[in-house]
């Protein structure tokens, strides 16, 4: 593993520990000896999250589209901005930069970014491993939800469990270093309903 994607809200939301997470994330990553990829932005979690990684000297790699950028949301102090086109080719190239996933704290937009690189693992277009970091059990709800998706027989359970939960960075990246993609079929077979 060389990467590690986050995907987390561009305002700091109402606890003061959900900045903490993710600052905390930020350095853990750059700690670990892994470049942090990331939204770009200099607002919010993520901000704090390409904070905490280069407070840590570690390498960080923002992908924004352009529109965010000429509402000069940019981070100043990347190693590196790609400045994209639309928000599909954002969600596209961090996946392609990335090893594995963390969704800290967020709003609409962190759900679909991990959802989706969560769909396509569960489809086998990739092998990476994908969780969310349930800082102050924010996630907590979502969680209870997810469980009952697999329980309704809508998500099988290796599917399920394909998506980790932590509550520190640390546990998280630990967790992604002895991860194994489930080895199941990802199709409904003929004759099942």
């Amino acid at each position: 593993m060389k990467s590690v994607c986050v995907f987390c809200g561009s305002s700091f939301g109402n606890r003061k520990e959900y900045e903490a997470a993710a600052r905390a994330t930020g350095a853990a990553i750059a700690r670990s000896g892994l470049r942090l990829v990331y939204g770009g932005a200099r607002v919010g979690l993520m901000g704090a999250v390409a904070d905490g990684a280069l407070a840590e000297g570690g390498e960080v790699i923002g992908v924004l589209p352009v529109a965010l950028q000429e509402k000069e949301l940019a981070h100043p102090g990347l190693s590196a901005l790609h400045v994209v086109s639309s928000m599909h080719e954002r969600k596209a190239m961090m996946a392609d930069l990335s090893d594995g996933f963390i969704a800290l704290p967020g709003g609409a937009g962190t759900l679909e970014e991990l959802f989706e690189v969560w769909t396509w693992g569960q489809l086998g277009y990739h092998e990476k491993p994908c969780g969310f970091l349930n800082a102050a059990g924010f996630y907590d709800g979502l969680l209870t939800f997810l469980d009952r998706q697999r329980d309704e027989g809508f998500v099988r359970a290796e599917m399920r469990d394909m998506v980790l939960v932590r509550e520190t960075a640390e546990e998280m990246l630990a967790a992604f270093e002895s991860y194994l993609p489930p080895a199941t079929p990802k199709w409904i077979e003929r004759g099942e309903t």
